[in-house]
């Protein structure tokens, strides 16, 4: 009879259960982890990223976890010994793995993007890039990561994604509301350009007003519910460190001797080159009549010539192919009138940082300040600066090629001049390519849904659990005293 009675308490327990009123509850969204390789022309950087698995309006929001430089060149200085390009990423993807959980690993999308130089090296030798980017690929699959590729990025790609990263991070496409507790996007969108200048290219991409006339410029991307067509080119061989050996180059076979000045130098500094460095590039291997014949050396003698070094820059760039056009920048390159703010990175950063510039000086001033820098004889500027000795001979040619290409050859001027913003971060996280292609990527993996289950109220369940212990342990007691007295 004690036993029936538990056997009823628990069908009463069941039934009162039963008609209490039950509750949604929501599991908050899971975490997920992405890396990508930036494979640059003079060195690579690792970035690992995470987001909600529920996203925002189909796009994931990203935050940057990691940043880990490889240590040692490009990729693509590689091409005679490719096993060790892939093995110059071992430290850093051991790096990542310590941030990832163990148990979330196997499920990282992993990416390596190489831009302008592996871009250069597939030009000039197509096998070695090959076997290059194998090595890559197999070094990294040797990790518990979800390898997806390592892949050359187009010089449209690389600017279209830093275009997504600049305004990603300053808030243009999506703002989190306090008031609100989501995210909602700005009444007043302000959709910045980018500028970026790397070693072997330079990106420009903004949005213009109206469409995009040329396609091979234009892009369009959809991103947290809103679709954005954008302007975007690459020029490549246009990067600071293959304008260095252009510049050299142009100079060398304008003045053919084994002692030749350079205008763009500070004067007492003196650098040797071989002719044979300029054919290990296809920026320089050009079918020039008057580059001379084998190796020899020539040395290269600094002027500190501030008008003689810009005559010999613009040699650089074709402004007459674009003829009487004013939708037209240089080498016969379409492009609609700049609009809105810009923001300058990389290399136009780091020069314009070193000079100690910023987008609050007019114009005027900025040339002063280059224009004394470059004055500077070498002597001078070693005083002034012995932590930067590698770079320091430099920095007045990047300086004038900058000026030159944003004035004369994307046409900014003295008006719109305050609206370039030199930057190397926004909100704390690194601006290129690389989250702006992981934002993308987010927009191909289907939002997680969020996870519901059926649920009673915390004080409903600690009162049934409590009922349901006690009865039981009664019904024992009840079934212990009646077998007892049963034997007594």
């Amino acid at each position: 009879s004690a036993i029936i009675g538990v056997l009823v308490a628990l069908s009463i327990i069941s039934l009162v259960l039963s008609l209490v009123r039950v509750e949604d509850v929501t599991l908050p969204p899971t975490v997920k982890y992405g890396m990508v390789f930036d494979a640059g022309s003079s060195h690579t950087s690792l970035f690992v990223y995470e987001w909600d698995s529920d996203k925002e309006n189909n796009t994931g929001v990203v935050s940057q976890t990691l940043s880990c430089d490889v240590q040692g060149q490009g990729i693509s200085s590689y091409a005679n010994n490719p096993p060790e390009a892939g093995n110059s990423l071992r430290e850093c993807l051991d790096k990542a793995l310590q941030v990832v959980p163990a148990e979330k690993q196997r499920d990282v999308p992993a990416y390596l993007g190489a831009t302008a130089g592996m871009r250069l090296l597939r030009e000039q030798n197509s096998s070695a890039t090959e076997q290059v980017l194998a090595e890559v690929a197999k070094t990294m699959q040797e990790y518990p990561v979800a390898f997806k590729g390592a892949q050359i990025l187009t010089g449209e790609e690389e600017g279209a994604y830093g275009w997504i990263t600049i305004n990603y991070l300053l808030d243009s496409f999506t703002k989190y509301s306090p008031k609100a507790h989501t995210w909602l996007r700005p009444e007043a969108a302000n959709i910045l350009g980018a500028l970026d200048l790397g070693g072997a290219s330079t990106q420009i991409t903004f949005m213009p007003e109206g469409s995009v006339l040329s396609q091979n410029e234009a892009s369009e991307f959809t991103l947290y519910g809103y679709s954005y067509n954008i302007y975007t080119h690459s020029y490549l061989c246009y990067g600071q460190n293959e304008m260095l050996k252009r510049l050299a180059k142009e100079i060398i076979v304008s003045y053919p001797s084994t002692r030749v000045h350079h205008p763009c130098y500070p004067k007492g500094y003196n650098e040797t080159v071989s002719l044979s460095s300029f054919r290990a590039s296809p920026c320089t291997n050009g079918s020039e009549p008057r580059m001379p014949l084998g190796d020899s050396i020539v040395t290269l003698e600094g002027r500190g010539n501030t008008s003689g070094c810009l005559a010999a820059l613009r040699k650089l760039f074709n402004f007459s192919a674009c003829g009487q056009s004013l939708d037209c920048t240089f080498d016969g390159v379409y492009q609609p009138p700049l609009r809105g703010q810009f923001i300058a990175f990389a290399g136009f950063y780091y020069t314009f940082h070193f000079l100690n510039l910023t987008h609050q000086q007019s114009l005027s001033e900025v040339n002063t300040t280059v224009l004394s820098f470059c004055r500077r004889n070498w002597t001078e500027l070693v005083q002034a600066f012995p932590q930067d000795l590698k770079y320091l001979h430099t920095y007045c040619s990047v300086a004038i090629y900058i000026l030159t290409l944003l004035l004369d050859g994307y046409k900014f001027n003295e008006h719109t001049w305050s609206n370039i913003h030199f930057s190397r971060q926004a909100a704390n996280t690194d601006i290129g390519w690389t989250l702006g292609f992981m934002l993308n990527f987010t927009n191909m993996i289907p939002a997680e849904a969020l996870r519901h289950v059926k649920g009673h109220q915390p004080g409903l369940w600690a009162g049934a659990v409590s009922f349901v212990v006690l009865a039981i342990v009664a019904g024992l007691v009840a079934v212990f005293l009646h077998c007892f007295w049963k034997t007594k």
